[in-house]
């Protein structure tokens, strides 16, 4: 894998800890995912939580996406504010109390869909934008084995008539195949859940007379695997940058990585490790149990994250194994790369080894 995003002239600029982006392979992780999509007569709605950014947005609607998918009624407000109007909050949304007013403004300016896995969060929809000229419309959402949020295939045509009841739109159905984050063999198995529940859940609307327009899967590990059969729609985020744990998942080199951390060693600590600047406010806390430490240091990949604090990054390493000097730049592809993004107020871009860019992380903080 490159050492570096930047070449050393550049580095010596950089006021760490700070994100990378390598425009080069985001734009050839774009176009690829795009390829795949079309190839399989598939549409692709990425989701934008994973970069938060108008320019990686209108990147990825130029390469052919139809809309984008959000976790928030912040983070589409955001888009929708730059005039990018088709969206889908892939989240069983509650509107109550200022949500509720937020959703119908937001309805009123955008093509929007909105999740929902219960009576009560429809009911909640319903009211706020009753008497509405342009109401959202309603993917229900699919447990098919992560277990987090969705109703069982066979309840779906019953939520999907009290929707209706209530005068709501049904679009389609949706799920997020989560447990595929669990293995590699369990990717392989949770794509297989996705094709096969999703296409249960549809059948379970069409047999109440709904016809479902869209039938969703969203997850970067089952992305490729699922995109095809009863599904019409692909809805991955993290492809974008890529990450440790994708490159893991899809028993991959990291070569592609398109977000690298780079970070400063401020310490030699104790024992043969070190310590960068790089802690949990930039690199999060996610583990994964096949990965050792909080992200990898390339090109030392015996190097192991085992602990950070706020502004601390504790890196043990083997004995015989050289540490780097005090003051070093090093490069970190962290374990999950979308709160990462969340983290810090602008991503540094970079090409041929020179930084030209710096782009806003439009939507960060927008959680609610």
């Amino acid at each position: 894998m490159t050492q570096a995003f930047l070449d050393e002239a550049t580095i010596a600029t950089l006021d760490t800890p700070v994100v990378v982006v390598d425009l080069d392979r985001v734009e050839a992780r774009i176009a690829g995912m795009a390829a795949v999509m079309r190839e399989r007569g598939v549409a692709l709605r990425p989701h934008a939580k994973t970069h938060k950014s108008i320019e990686l947005a209108r990147r990825q609607l130029a390469a052919g996406a139809v809309g984008l998918t959000v976790a928030t009624l912040g983070e589409a407000e955001v888009f929708a504010e730059t005039g990018i109007e088709d969206l889908f909050v892939a989240y069983p949304l509650i509107a109550d109390g200022p949500k509720a007013g937020r959703l119908r403004a937001l309805a009123e300016r955008s093509r929007l869909a909105v999740g929902a896995d219960s009576i009560e969060g429809l009911r909640s929809v319903a009211t706020a934008v009753r008497g509405s000229a342009t109401p959202p419309e309603i993917m229900i959402e699919v447990d098919v084995g992560g277990h987090r949020t969705g109703v069982p295939p066979d309840a779906v045509g019953r939520l999907g008539r009290q929707a209706v009841d209530l005068g709501l739109t049904i679009r389609g159905v949706f799920t997020h195949g989560g447990h595929s984050y669990a293995g590699r063999s369990e990717r392989m198995a949770a794509a297989e859940d996705e094709m096969r529940e999703l296409g249960a859940a549809a059948a379970s609307l069409r047999a109440v007379g709904i016809d479902p327009a869209v039938v969703s899967a969203g997850s970067t590990p089952t992305a490729e695997l699922s995109a095809g059969g009863p599904i019409t729609e692909e809805r991955p985020g993290t492809y974008v940058f890529g990450d440790r744990q994708q490159a893991f998942l899809a028993d991959r080199p990291l070569d592609d990585t398109a977000l690298l951390v780079a970070s400063t060693v401020v310490s030699h600590g104790a024992a043969n490790g070190f310590v960068v600047d790089a802690g949990a406010k930039i690199l999060a806390k996610d583990l994964a149990p096949y990965l050792a430490g909080h992200g990898t240091i390339v090109g030392c990949p015996e190097a192991v994250i085992e602990r950070v604090n706020d502004h601390h990054g504790v890196v043990s390493l083997p004995d015989g194994v050289a540490r780097p000097a005090i003051g070093d730049v090093v490069w970190i592809a962290p374990n999950h790369v979308c709160p990462v993004v969340n983290l810090v107020d602008e991503l540094v871009v970079a090409r041929d080894g020179r930084i030209v860019d710096r782009w806003p992380v439009d939507a960060r903080g927008r959680n609610a």
